[in-house]
Order: C-alpha cells, then sequence, then structure tokens
C-alpha cells in the first residue's frame, strides 16, 4: 500500500490510517492546523446544549476538521461529558442533515461497515450501493471494513454477502470482500498478454461464457494490471472489454464487472458518475451523496470534481446547490470545497 505523501505544511496527525489516504492529497479536507480536541468538543457541547441548536458551530468544526481529527474530539467528547457525541447528533438533528453530521463522526471503516449493511437490510438489496463500496475500495481498506463489520454486528460480511446475493454475482463480490486485489503499481506485460488471451477464450471465442475467469481476473489484479490488459485485449479481439462484458454476461454480475473496469480507468470518474445520478432527475438520492462525499472527502474529491465538471458541463457545486437545502446543503457545500 501507497503511504500518504504529506504535503509541506501540512501537519500529520499521528491518529491518521495512512491507507484511507491515497498518493499525494487530492481531498477537500484537511487536518486542521492549531486543532485542540478539547476545544472543538467544548464548542460543540455548547452549540448542541443551547437554546435551539447552533448549527452553523457544528458544520463549521465538522467539515473543517479531517476524520482523525474528529475520532480526537469525539474521544475528549465522550470523556468530558460522558456522553457519545453520535448519540447527541442524532437526538439534537433531523433528516439528511442529521445522516450527514452523524457519518462525518463515524471512522471511515465503521461508516463503510454500516453503508454496506444498510444495502443488505430490509426487502430489496442496493446492489449499486454493494458494487460501488467494493470496487472503490483497496485492499487494505477492505480489511478493515471487514473487521469493523465483524465488530459491529457480531456476523461476517461475507455471510451476509451470501445470503442476500446468489450467483456469479456472489462470487465476485466475495471475492472483491476478500480484500485480495494486488495493489502493486507494477505492470507485468507478459501476464497482461495472457489474462487478455484469457478473457478473450473465455467469452468472445467460446459457445457460452467461463464466468469465473472473468471474476478471477478483474476481481484480483491491480488497476494499472487491468488497464494494461484492457488494452491487449482490444489488440486481440478488436473490441473494447465493456462491449464483451455487455455482449456476454448479464444483471449485477455484469453490472459490478463494468464498475470494475470503470475504476480500473479512472475511479474519480466512475464516482463522479454515480454523483451525477444521485443529483439528476425528480429525487435526491442522499444515500449515495452522503456516502461519496464523505468517503472521498480525504481521497479524491478534487478529482472527482474536475471528472463531474467534465462529464456534466456545470460544477458538482452547482449541483448540490441546486438539488439540496438547508443546513443540509451548507454541509455538503463545505465538504465539496469549492466551486469549479
Amino acid at each position: 500500500m501507497t503511504p500518504v505523501i504529506w504535503l509541506p505544511g501540512q501537519k500529520q496527525c499521528p491518529h491518521m490510517r495512512e491507507d484511507w489516504g491515497k498518493v499525494g492529497h487530492r481531498g477537500t479536507v484537511r487536518d486542521y492546523p492549531g486543532f485542540s480536541p478539547s476545544v472543538d468538543a467544548e464548542a460543540i457541547r455548547k452549540a448542541i446544549r443551547g437554546i435551539g441548536t447552533d448549527e452553523k458551530t457544528l458544520i463549521s468544526i465538522l467539515t473543517e476538521r479531517s476524520n482523525a481529527q474528529r475520532q480526537l474530539i469525539v474521544k475528549e467528547y465522550q470523556a468530558a461529558y460522558e456522553k457519545k457525541l453520535k448519540d447527541d447528533l442524532k437526538s439534537d438533528l433531523s433528516g439528511h442533515f442529521e445522516h450527514l453530521m452523524v457519518a462525518l463522526v463515524t471512522p471511515p471503516a465503521v461508516f463503510d461497515a454500516k453503508q454496506l449493511k444498510k444495502s443488505m437490510k430490509g426487502a430489496g438489496t442496493d446492489e449499486d450501493a454493494l458494487i460501488e463500496i467494493l470496487t472503490t475500495r483497496t485492499s487494505r481498506q477492505m480489511k478493515e471494513i471487514s473487521q469493523a463489520y465483524y465488530t459491529v454486528y457480531k456476523k461476517s460480511l461475507g455471510d451476509d454477502i451470501s445470503s442476500e446475493t446468489s450467483g456469479d454475482f456472489r462470487k465476485a463480490l466475495l471475492t472483491l470482500a476478500d480484500g485480495r486485489r494486488d495493489e502493486s503499481l507494477k505492470v507485468d506485460e507478459q501476464l497482461a498478454k495472457k489474462d487478455a488471451q484469457i478473457l478473450y477464450n473465455a467469452g468472445e471465442k467460446k459457445w457460452g461464457t467461463d464466468e469465473d475467469k472473468f471474476t478471477e481476473i478483474l476481481c484480483l489484479r491491480s488497476f494499472p494490471q487491468l488497464k494494461r490488459t484492457f488494452d491487449e485485449y482490444r489488440n486481440i479481439s478488436q473490441k473494447d472489454i465493456e462491449d464483451s462484458i455487455k455482449g456476454e454476461l448479464s444483471g449485477h454480475f455484469e453490472d459490478l464487472l463494468l464498475a470494475i473496469v470503470h475504476c480500473a480507468r479512472n475511479i474519480p470518474a466512475f464516482l463522479a458518475e454515480r454523483l451525477h445520478r444521485a443529483l439528476k432527475g425528480a429525487g435526491t438520492d442522499e444515500f449515495t451523496l452522503n456516502r461519496i462525499m464523505v468517503s472521498r472527502s480525504e481521497i479524491d474529491l478534487l478529482d472527482i470534481r474536475a471528472e463531474f465538471k467534465k462529464r456534466c458541463g456545470y460544477s458538482l457545486y452547482s449541483a448540490i446547490k441546486s438539488d439540496t437545502s438547508g443546513d443540509y446543503e451548507a454541509t455538503l457545500l463545505k465538504l465539496c470545497g469549492g466551486d469549479d
């Protein structure tokens, strides 16, 4: 796993889990300089306890601190007031704004674990959310999410995926949930040629499709390796891998493999497309909007913003502004970090 590169003048918080960052800093949220957990905890307590809640203070503190810093505020708050900050936020706020603020004070691995649980709870399964989380997290992140999942629910993530999904889709999700994708940035040319041929033989070339081969290669090879493999695939078959997947496979399994292809090519573009869909049309999909804005705010939200603008012709900031309102809107705009 590549460590985070801290930019000049940026303080490294000792509690930052390096594996939640990426190389460089393409997030919109940074460590707050001169951070004091006790000062913040007290200000938050005042904001919550007063007559009427002081949302402005809550928003400005929680959106201007990194998640690692928010975890220290949570600790401090509990120690000073013998109350869980999360519970106080829940009892004081409501609606989408409450969900967003609670998400901000949740450790990233626990947040993802809860999102996965929500995707599988109730009558139907939200396959798109499962696909999005499992395709965009690194192997290291997936291992932490699985641990968090077990800690919170006393059930393994794999067991829940198994009981909520089926067939090739289930097999591929379980492989991703295992967190075994190679993370190295080195590309093996020979392997790319070999894998491309295997994919071609498993799909286009034969009568019927060998789905296991697709799962194995797409769920275990590193993204740079897959990119090279897709180039080789094009040379062999004169087709883009996406077109072959669309022609050979169907249903959620097809959706999942297409998502992996998009992520291998460009994760921020994949997530920008998800945000575009969450914000377009009659209603807003707050479940997706909150998840991406919170989970990518310290990783690649700047790149997601650029891809959104490229794709839609208008900025993510303006899309959020026209689609949301009140304190919820104010918080999302702070996380967005600026207009493009």
